[in-house]
């Protein structure tokens, strides 16, 4: 049984741009192998995952699902605790970053000496057109930039990579996609994905993605180059035939039982969208238009209809997870009340008018994902569910883990408790939101 660390809340600074300033998110310099090769800002950290896999008593033998798996935190802990670790993703982009960050199987010498030919073929290829990426700002003035097409520029927010440094990235990607045929070809996209948020482009993460300082310039191989070498020194760690095999599914979280067998998971623990009105797909924005997961709007729309409804930006009108509601009064009570408040304060706008909805479609999501659920869950499997409550939809306070819970009851589960994660602070209501944990069993 592994150890259960301490998850006391503190309030701490930390020098990761973009982190939360509360402690139980801080990830430990021991937990940043594998992790660290591309991490939503605000996922759960690592040490929340290992207090659950020994609360739930799991050993080689279990199998871990995180139908909501993100960047793969759950899955990438599974494994280096000897699991059998299970994700679903229907985002594209955090798809392949855990598909790739949970298959260990690369040569780190052939993955070196891959990106070191990657490097020198773009930096030939700059080099003639007269820039030193070192250099920066080096004479380009009057020589014609590569862009995006206008279909792919689109889908970006404005101004989140400069023209100088999207030219070299694109220069960049050319040269890597001469590799494509090699094993070592999608770790060196995922360490392109890692650099363009990190260090390439102008983006800054607090609870939303947004624009910080633009740069005209930034190195782009040499800080590709960095999360490269990071790659090789994790790979270099451990002996990968002493780890289990990883399964990732790009698919909807609502349609588990379409991907796994029954009976098949011992245990869950995921974190899945929040009722928030955060467009996910923008967190990834960037790097997805540029390694071409999406090139224009309904390749983004075909994305998203895979995803909960958790933002009215990602409704349409053939939606009706709502229908799995029948038996959840207190969901529709909620949804009235913040009509009620929308109608009260005089918000007339397409979206605003769409809160409600919003609300039974994201619950009823939820509902219809854990009804399915059941049929891969084992007799006694355990179950752990990062949620956050919010009040953005108009100052009306919903309590997510507690309502959860609730619909986990009703559709056979077993509530144990609800554990506090951490308290965060929401600029849109200046008040401290609570997110939880919603621990469950499944009977059987």
């Amino acid at each position: 049984m592994l150890p259960l660390p301490d998850l006391t809340i503190s309030e701490i600074k930390s020098d990761r741009p973009g982190a939360p300033v509360n402690g139980s998110n801080h990830v430990n310099v021991e937990d940043q192998r594998f992790h660290d090769w591309y991490r939503f800002v605000l996922a759960f950290p690592p040490h929340l995952v290992r207090k659950y896999f020994a609360e739930f008593e799991l050993g080689e033998t279990s199998t871990v699902l995180d139908p909501f798996c993100g960047t793969g935190t759950t899955v990438v802990e599974a494994k280096l605790n000897h699991l059998q670790g299970i994700g679903l993703e229907a985002n594209p982009l955090p798809c392949f970053a855990t598909r790739v960050k949970t298959n260990w199987s690369i040569d780190p010498g052939a993955l070196q000496k891959g990106a070191e030919e990657i490097a020198r073929q773009a930096d030939d290829a700059l080099r003639a057109q007269g820039i030193d990426d070192d250099l920066l700002l080096s004479s380009t003035t009057d020589m014609a930039l590569r862009d995006l097409d206008v279909e792919s520029k689109r889908l970006l927010i404005g101004n989140s990579i400069s023209p100088l440094p999207l030219h070299k990235t694109l220069v960049l990607l050319d040269a890597l996609n001469l590799h494509e045929d090699q094993p070592y070809f999608d770790y060196a996209r995922l360490a392109l994905a890692k650099a363009l948020v990190t260090s390439i482009g102008n983006l800054r993460f607090g609870p939303e993605v947004g624009v910080g300082k633009v740069k005209e310039d930034a190195p782009v191989i040499s800080a590709w180059m960095n999360e490269v070498q990071q790659m090789v020194v994790d790979l270099q760690s451990i002996e990968a035939a002493d780890y289990p095999q990883s399964e990732v599914f790009l698919s909807d979280a609502r349609r588990v039982s379409h991907v796994l067998p029954p009976q098949s998971v011992d245990a869950v623990i995921t974190s899945p969208p929040y009722p928030n009105e955060k467009d996910y797909t923008r967190t990834t924005r960037l790097e997805s238009v540029i390694l071409g997961f999406y090139k224009n709007n309904p390749e983004l729309r075909e994305h998203k209809r895979r995803l909960l409804r958790s933002n009215t930006r990602g409704v349409y009108q053939a939606d009706d997870d709502d229908q799995w509601l029948a038996e959840f009064p207190d969901i529709e009570r909620l949804a009235e009340r913040i009509e009620a408040r929308r109608v009260e304060l005089g918000k007339t706008s397409g979206f605003e008018k769409l809160y409600g909805r919003v609300t039974r479609l994201y619950f009823g999501g939820m509902a219809r994902h854990l009804m399915e659920l059941r049929h891969v869950l084992r007799p006694g499997a355990r179950l752990a569910y990062v949620v956050g409550d919010q009040a953005s939809y108009l100052r009306v306070m919903i309590r997510t883990g507690q309502l959860l819970g609730e619909i986990a009851e009703q559709l056979g589960y077993e509530l144990i408790r609800i554990d506090l994660f951490r308290t965060r602070f929401a600029t849109a209501t200046q008040a401290e939101l609570r997110e939880e944990v919603v621990i469950l069993r499944w009977p059987g």
